[in-house]
């Protein structure tokens, strides 16, 4: 066996973090390359469409783009809600269609160019939900504004908006007026590149029809958008995580039921969407996630879409794909939801995102993007436990996780972990093991590999750390340099930072901007220039639990 020489690299001791619970080995092998790394990270969505203009959703548009080698597409509901273009938790509106005394359509696209304007600015692409109903449509118009907030019943947001429309001919219209509006704003190239989806969990009470009245929606919507460009691409459900049996009956439906509009067979299909969603608890104290479940979800709804050997192409978007299902829900109604300011979240999302790539691998499937439900709440209480991305323009680690993955471009190459749950494993029993999941994944370009690792466990502990040893190999290059990232207690966290200063209701200017720099990625330590011994090199640090690590190898 032919002994490989390594130059050596100790890049970070944990020690003063907690005692050492196991030792894990990571190999990665440069010169085994394998598929192309598809940025499925690279998708975004939220409830409230107009937070997308004011501050702070501009600012965190702004760096979610920059995060992203390739352009971002962004999810948003309640396009076409009536409404002043107020946003309050789980509502927004645009007031794209109202009409006059005799019952003739108004069309004002002002405020959806708004969002859309957002977006297009910052090189960033629509995934346009077709959504909801105008209340002047609506089968069922009052009440139709809700005035939910956390702690409610979750059920009084559904109004007005989630019901059929009163006359599919007049919606069917009004999708073709705003298809063919955007064209003229943007441009038949750029719109050419967008996504258009018909609403939202149509299986679950945002669709107040039967099914059958869904399908006849979509019908009526796939129809209009094809008219105004007939190169649209346009598709669904986005139905919820459970849904396969709408998944089902809608793919049957596209494929050989009679269109409602056309009276031939299908209707156009160019993008398959469902949710995915986790479920954490509280027990004893602890928040204790759902991996699984999560997972599940996802390869359920992959071995619906695979039965069907026409739809073997089609790509695939997980329309929400999240630890749980309420992003609106703070911590303090929802204590299980406690996970979400620290670094739980971002090791959570590490270690999900590789399995959403196996399972796309698994099942052949053309997986093109996985939307993170989570933005921002504009003029909320810092920290107050959203699911968010940023905190009065503060951004929270999970947002790191995103710049670590635009870091990752390329082809992937083989990387395997002695520490590392299988998929299989996931699926069963999510990750509540006696040891942590530490997992890895890694990318070659031409002269720059990244290698992501992860220390992730369901059950939130703090006080442990891993070692961890990185065995690189394949590097065409006599000398490279080493550049380490990392997220935990200490780096790129705002949040700890906020808490060391007293958790302050509201923090002075000074405090804001040592805000803003901790929430950025950070490095453990200057970029180092280390010599390559025969293509290899070792590399060890120690992990601690829930923390994520980012190693970028650049060379000549």
């Amino acid at each position: 066996m032919k002994k490989i020489f390594l130059a050596c690299a100790l890049l970070f001791s944990a020690n003063a973090l907690g005692q050492m619970n196991g030792q894990a080995k990571i190999t990665i092998d440069l010169s085994k390359t394998q598929e192309k790394m598809k940025p499925i990270y690279a998708w975004f969505g939220y409830d409230e469409p107009n937070y997308t203009y004011m501050k702070d959703g501009k600012k965190l548009l702004t760096e979610i783009s920059a995060l992203s080698p390739v352009p971002v597409y962004v999810r948003a509901h309640s396009l076409l809600v009536t409404g002043d273009g107020v946003a309050s938790l789980k509502w927004g509106s645009t007031n794209a269609y109202t009409e006059d005394a005799q019952g003739n359509p108004i069309y004002d696209w002002t405020i959806i160019d708004k969002i859309f304007d957002t977006y297009i600015q910052r090189g960033m692409k629509p995934l346009a939900q077709i959504g909801f109903m105008p209340e002047a449509l609506s089968t069922h118009p009052t009440p139709y504004k809700h005035f939910w907030k956390p702690g409610d019943n979750y059920n009084d947001i559904y109004t007005g908006w989630a019901y059929p429309p009163k006359d599919y001919k007049k919606w069917g219209e009004l999708i073709y007026q705003w298809v063919k509006h955007s064209v003229a704003r943007y441009g038949k190239r750029e719109v050419e590149s967008w996504y258009w989806e018909v609403w939202n969990e149509p299986n679950s009470a945002y669709w107040k029809g039967t099914q059958a009245e869904f399908f006849k929606l979509y019908d009526y919507s796939a129809d209009a958008v094809k008219r105004a460009l007939p190169t649209a691409k346009i598709g669904g459900t986005d139905i919820t995580g459970g849904g396969m049996k709408f998944q089902d009956a809608f793919l049957k439906h596209c494929l050989f039921d009679t269109n409602y509009v056309t009276k031939k067979i299908g209707s156009p299909l160019d993008l398959i969407l469902f949710h995915a969603k986790g479920s954490p608890k509280l027990e004893q104290g602890k928040v204790v996630m759902s991996a699984r479940a999560q997972l599940k979800n996802i390869e359920d709804n992959l071995k619906v879409i695979a039965a069907y050997p026409q739809l073997k192409n089609l790509p695939i978007v997980i329309g929400e794909s999240d630890p749980e299902g309420c992003a609106a829900c703070g911590m303090a109604t929802s204590p299980q939801n406690a996970y979400r300011n620290g670094t739980m979240y971002s090791s959570y999302t590490a270690a999900t995102f590789a399995r959403k790539y196996e399972l796309a691998k698994k099942y052949n499937s053309n997986l093109l993007g996985a939307v993170t439900w989570a933005f921002e709440f504009e003029n909320q209480p810092w920290f107050y436990g959203f699911r968010d991305l940023a905190t009065n323009g503060v951004d929270k680690p999970v947002l790191n996780v995103f710049r670590m993955f635009g870091k990752m471009q390329g082809d992937f190459v083989e990387s395997k972990s002695d520490h590392s749950y299988s998929l299989q494993m996931a699926l069963d029993s999510s990750f509540r093991g006696t040891k942590t999941d530490i997992g890895t994944m890694a990318t070659k370009n031409k002269n720059t590999a990244s290698i992501m690792v992860w220390n992730y466990h369901d059950v939130d502990k703090k006080g442990e750390f891993s070692k961890v040893t990185l065995e690189i190999s394949g590097i065409k290059s006599s000398s490279a340099k080493l550049t380490h990232y990392r997220i935990d207690d200490l780096h790129s966290n705002s949040y700890e930072v906020w808490k060391k200063m007293g958790s302050p209701k509201e923090p002075t200017a000074e405090q804001i901007s040592a805000l803003e720099k901790a929430g950025q990625l950070a490095l453990v330590n200057p970029p180092q220039k280390l010599t390559i011994t025969k293509g290899a090199l070792k590399v060890e640090t120690e992990l601690p639990r829930q923390a994520v690590d980012l190693f970028q190898l650049t060379w000549q």
